[in-house]
């Protein structure tokens, strides 16, 4: 990747970042009721790593 990335493509980067987090932590005994315990990361949507699967950014 470039030196120098231009605001666009940061823009970009910033957002798929954001969309592969963990939900957050409230979410599971909303959800499910308090006595259940699933991570917070299957209410995630879009699930991608750096390793596995690249964006065409």
């Amino acid at each position: 990747m470039a030196r120098y990335k231009h605001l666009s493509r940061k823009k970009r980067l910033s957002k798929k970042g954001r969309q592969t987090r963990w939900a957050p932590v409230w979410t599971v005994p909303k959800k499910y009721g308090k006595g259940r315990k699933i991570h917070p990361g299957r209410h995630t949507v879009i699930k991608r790593s750096w390793r596995r699967t690249k964006i065409k950014a």
